[in-house]
C-alpha cells in the first residue's frame, strides 16, 4: 500500500472515544483519512481531531467503505454485531470491548508484550485487553521475560470510571450526598440516595466495595476471571496460576493493583528495579526513604504503567511484592487500542 491507511474510530463520542481523539492528536500521524463513527443520534456532531473538525457519521455497513483499520470503543454487543461487518468491508478491526478477547482465533495484544500476535488474525479482528489486566501486564510482561512467572496473586483497586460514565456520575453524586458525614453515618435516607441508580452494589463514597463485574463460577466475579484468563493469553502461559480479588474504590479514574508475583528464577529488588526502569511503557517511582510511590492522582492523564513499593518477599527469594497504577481510560483502553492500530498501519504501509 503506497498511501497512508485510513482509520475509523467507532464510538467516537463516548468516554473512551473522546480520549482516543486526544491520543490520535498527540501521537505521530500514520493515517490518511480519519473517519468518526457513532450511533445515529450522534451523527452530525462536530469533533476535533488532529486540528481538524470532523463530522460524525452514523454506524452502518457503508460507513466502513474505504476504511483500512477500524478501532471499536463500544459495548460488547455492538462490537459483536458490527466488527465482522467492518471486516467484510475490508477493514482490520481493533476491538476494545470484551466480545472477542477469549476467542482462540482473535489475538489479545499488548504491543510492549506480544506485538507479533497482531500479525495472526484469521478473523480480521484484534482484541484489546480489559483495563485492569492492562494496568498490570506491561510491567509483569517485562519481569516475566527475565525471571519467568509462575504465579500471580492480585488485589485491584478499581476506579469508578471502570463502570463507564454511569460510574463517574454515581460517584460524583454520592460524594455530594455524603459530604459532612462519616462512613458509619451513610445509612437510612443517605444510603438510599447514594445507591439510587448506581452501577455499584453498595455506596462507593467513603467506602470500598469488594466487587467488580458480574457473578461467575465459584464466587469469582467477571473482572477477577478476566485478570486470570487474559494474563494467561497475553503471556502465552495457559497454566499460569493467577488469583485476583477486584475491589471498587472511590477514585474517579486510574486503576491500582497490589501484586504478589512468584517466579521460577530468583529475583531481587535491585534486579527487578533494573528491568522495570528500562521497560517500555513503565515508569518506576519507588523511593521508600522519601515516601515516593505512585498514586492515582499522580497517574491520571498519563500513559505509562507506574510501579512502586517493589520488595523482595521476606519468605520467598523467588517472589516480589509491588504496587502499580495505570490510567484505565488511556493505557487501559484508548492508548493500547491506538498502539495496536499503529502496528497494523505500519504493516499495511509496507
Amino acid at each position: 500500500m503506497s498511501k497512508l491507511p485510513s482509520l475509523a474510530v467507532v464510538g467516537a463520542t463516548g468516554a473512551v472515544g473522546t480520549v482516543m481523539l486526544d491520543i490520535l492528536t498527540k501521537r505521530p500521524n500514520v493515517y490518511g483519512e480519519i473517519r468518526l463513527i457513532a450511533s445515529a443520534r450522534s451523527a452530525g456532531k462536530k469533533l476535533m481531531c488532529r486540528g481538524e473538525e470532523l463530522t460524525v457519521v452514523a454506524l452502518s455497513p457503508e460507513a466502513f467503505d474505504g476504511i483500512d483499520i477500524a478501532m471499536f470503543d463500544v459495548p460488547d454487543e455492538i462490537s459483536e454485531e458490527w466488527a465482522p461487518i467492518a471486516v467484510s468491508r475490508g477493514a482490520v478491526v481493533v476491538d476494545n470491548s470484551g466480545a472477542f478477547r477469549m476467542d482462540p482465533k482473535v489475538p489479545l495484544v499488548v504491543p510492549e508484550v506480544n506485538p507479533k500476535d497482531a500479525l495472526k488474525r484469521p478473523k480480521g479482528i484484534i482484541s484489546n485487553p480489559n483495563c485492569t489486566t492492562l494496568s498490570m501486564i506491561v510491567a509483569m510482561g517485562a519481569l516475566n521475560k527475565k525471571f519467568e512467572l509462575k504465579e500471580l496473586v492480585v488485589a485491584s483497586y478499581q476506579a469508578a470510571s471502570g463502570a463507564g460514565q454511569p460510574g463517574i456520575d454515581a460517584l460524583r453524586a454520592q460524594i455530594s450526598a455524603v459530604a459532612g458525614t462519616t462512613a458509619g453515618e451513610v445509612t437510612g435516607d443517605v444510603r438510599k440516595l447514594v445507591s439510587g441508580d448506581s452501577p455499584f452494589p453498595a455506596p462507593l463514597a467513603l467506602n470500598v466495595i469488594p466487587w467488580a463485574g458480574s457473578l461467575k463460577e465459584d464466587g469469582f466475579t467477571s473482572e477477577e476471571l478476566k485478570v486470570r484468563n487474559e494474563s494467561r493469553k497475553i503471556l502465552g502461559m495457559p497454566k499460569l496460576k493467577v488469583s485476583a480479588t477486584c475491589v471498587r474504590v472511590p477514585v474517579l479514574t486510574t486503576h491500582s493493583l497490589a501484586v504478589h508475583a512468584t517466579f521460577k528464577k530468583k529475583v531481587t529488588r535491585k534486579s527487578a528495579w533494573t528491568i522495570l526502569a528500562k521497560a517500555p511503557g513503565v515508569k518506576l517511582v519507588d523511593d521508600p526513604q522519601k515516601k515516593l510511590f505512585p498514586t492515582p492522582n499522580d497517574v491520571v492523564g498519563t500513559d505509562p504503567t507506574w510501579v512502586g513499593r517493589v520488595r523482595q518477599s521476606i519468605d520467598d527469594k523467588k517472589s516480589l511484592d509491588l504496587f502499580l497504577c495505570g490510567d484505565n481510560l488511556r493505557k487501559g483502553a484508548a492508548l493500547n487500542t491506538a498502539q495496536i492500530a499503529e502496528l497494523i498501519a505500519a504493516e499495511l504501509s509496507k
